[in-house]
């Protein structure tokens, strides 16, 4: 049977009623599920049966949505988690243990960098900060016999460095080490990792995915491909019983789904991350139309960042869908279809011009978001990566004079009518 293309997964994937029952995903609003018998039960507990008891683990709101972003990515299992935070928190820990060591973009967003530097430092992990642009042979350098996995960002938030996926992934394989990508910037509709041999996708769904700005959430989408059975004693949580579990093996008893399944069972269980069901309620719905939303978001990125570089005021202009670009070829190489809608600029005058710009403007609002439907900016150096020194700033592509600009969807003559008037 022919696959559906990625418009038709947006709309139809995930949910699918049979007769009587509701057309559009119900919310299962409940913390806990009803059994006859007390064996029923205890083969969920067992991981023996597939079902739910607890929606702290699982809830069918939540799994028929992580299903549909599972479908979009060309994965083989998904799970939701609270935020994009969680998502690369439970990506990162379901491999990492106290004593093992991880490679991460300097590029990555400021709460990303900061759980991975410091927060998870303290769990006894390691982290060694590369440039998304150092020489394959450098990168080799900076794996360590317990190197578990690279981390970077497809597009990063809010340098809008272009992943070389083919470098990170050809040395993390040579080595053994999967590479999980945050692909929040493109979504599937304009990146899919996995084609480029990306083991593990993780996406924060408060951003495109929900597109209005009004759910917080993450999701983590394993691609199948990655053979954890191959280095036993370097990933002993997938590949050795765990004795929290009646001393399951994940990847004898689960296979494919071994990484997602010990995600759920284990970090989930004990710590709890769990996107409510009405959140993955409207993250569903914003899936229906990203593929539209997309489109619209890139077209007028494009048009914004055209008029941006044309006018004398502007300083520079970031957007690797603009032809002459930094990362133009490499866009089209692994985007042809676009990258997303925010783009970075600043004006001349510096970091005090760039706020007072800001303060100028009328409906493109100040806010700590970025990609929903809605225009607005951000000051990265003072507002979400203001935790940095000046030296972290520059090392993660962040000008004291940063704008971030996430272009909405709404009619572009109007947004850059509102960008002219602040300007003046």
């Amino acid at each position: 049977m022919k696959k559906n293309n990625l418009e038709t997964i947006c709309v139809q994937s995930g949910w699918t009623p049979t007769t009587g029952e509701p057309r559009v995903l119900p919310i299962y609003q409940s913390t806990t599920f009803k059994y006859d018998t007390s064996d029923q039960m205890g083969k969920l507990f067992d991981l023996e049966a597939s079902g739910y008891f607890y929606t702290r683990l699982q809830n069918p709101t939540n799994d028929f949505v992580a299903q549909k972003i599972c479908d979009l990515e060309g994965g083989v299992a998904a799970m939701l988690t609270s935020s994009g935070q969680a998502a690369n928190f439970f990506a990162v820990f379901n491999i990492c243990e106290a004593g093992d060591h991880l490679i991460l973009s300097s590029a990555v967003y400021g709460g990303t960098f900061n759980l991975l530097t410091t927060t998870v430092k303290k769990m006894g992990i390691e982290t060694t900060v590369v440039d998304p642009e150092i020489s394959e042979e450098d990168l080799q350098k900076a794996i360590k016999p317990n190197t578990k996995c690279i981390l970077a960002e497809s597009i990063s938030n809010p340098s809008l460095v272009v992943l070389d996926f083919d470098k990170f992934v050809k040395v993390a394989h040579r080595n053994g080490i999967p590479v999980i990508v945050d692909n929040t910037f493109p979504t599937p509709i304009n990146c899919r990792p996995f084609e480029f041999g990306v083991d593990i996708v993780t996406h924060s769904t408060t951003k495109y995915m929900d597109g209005h700005a009004v759910a917080v959430g993450g999701a983590i989408v394993d691609s199948g491909n990655f053979d954890w059975t191959k280095y036993p004693d370097k990933f002993p949580g997938l590949c050795k019983p765990d004795e929290s579990y009646h001393g399951i093996t994940y990847t004898e008893r689960f296979g494919k789904a071994a990484f997602i399944t010990k995600a759920t069972a284990q970090l989930m269980r004990d710590l709890g991350s769990i996107q409510s069901p009405q959140n993955a309620f409207y993250v569903n719905l914003g899936l229906e139309t990203l593929h539209l939303r997309m489109k619209q978001h890139c077209e007028n990125a494009y048009k914004v960042a055209k008029w941006l570089k044309n006018n004398d005021k502007v300083a520079w202009v970031n957007y690797p869908g603009l032809e002459g670009d930094k990362y133009y070829e490499r866009a089209q190489k692994y985007m042809p279809k676009g990258t997303c809608g925010v783009l970075t600029f600043g004006i001349k005058g510096g970091r005090e011009a760039s706020i007072k710009f800001m303060d100028s403007l009328k409906f493109i609002a100040i806010v700590t978001h970025v990609a929903d439907a809605r225009s607005c900016v951000l000051h990265p150096a003072s507002h979400t990566h203001r935790q940095m020194t000046d030296e972290q700033l520059l090392e993660a592509g962040v000008q004291p004079d940063l704008i971030r600009f996430s272009v909405g969807i709404e009619n572009a003559d109007d947004i850059i009518a509102d960008l002219e008037q602040a300007l003046k």
